[in-house]
């Protein structure tokens, strides 16, 4: 069996342990858990992992967030994986820091990288991982706290909830959405 994992942000320094880049930092942590490594290959950097019977396809697309779903098709379509094996995880200002939520379709919510790959794939039907980054931010100011750094503060729970996450990607994987959304949407 093989699965998609597409973990969401942008590429370059000045984006890392920003809020916005925590799809790439679960897909890390996955990545790393399992002994695995990235490489540079087309819209992305990839990286192959076997775990349990099963094959892993994890991207760190290199497309920006907000061209997401041109890496996340291609490797859809050049892996054939099934758009239900496909699990996106990306940032969301809905939801408090410290929770997650996993849904086995819906919308984008405003996040422009889900919306950009439900343009391409011309569907909402996929699997997302929904990473909740807070919204202590002051009225007109969501741009800059989404790119801003966690803070010290932030880190312990920051912490907690990417292993969390990473968990919630094994029960998904080897025991399907609806146990993974029972187990992890609290």
């Amino acid at each position: 069996m093989k699965f998609l994992l597409a973990g969401l942000g942008n590429i370059g320094n000045e984006y890392d342990a920003t809020r916005h880049n925590i799809g790439f930092d679960v897909v890390d942590t996955f990545v790393l858990r399992h002994g695995g490594t990235f490489t540079l290959d087309r819209h992305a950097q990839v990286a192959e992992i076997r775990w349990k019977g099963k094959v892993f396809v994890v991207i760190k697309p290199t497309t920006y967030m907000n061209l997401s779903g041109k890496a996340v098709k291609y490797w859809l379509d050049k892996e054939k994986i099934p758009m239900e094996n496909l699990l996106v995880i990306a940032d969301d200002l809905a939801l408090p820091l410290g929770t997650i939520r996993m849904r086995a379709s819906g919308s984008a919510g405003g996040q422009n990288g889900l919306k950009n790959i439900e343009l391409l794939l011309t569907s909402n039907g996929y699997p997302r991982l929904r990473f909740g980054i807070g919204s202590d931010f002051p009225k007109g100011r969501q741009v800059d706290y989404v790119l801003g750094k966690w803070t010290p503060s932030e880190m312990p729970a920051l912490k907690d909830t990417v292993m969390k996450s990473v968990d919630a990607i094994e029960c998904w994987a080897t025991q399907g959405i609806g146990k993974a959304m029972t187990e992890f949407n609290k």
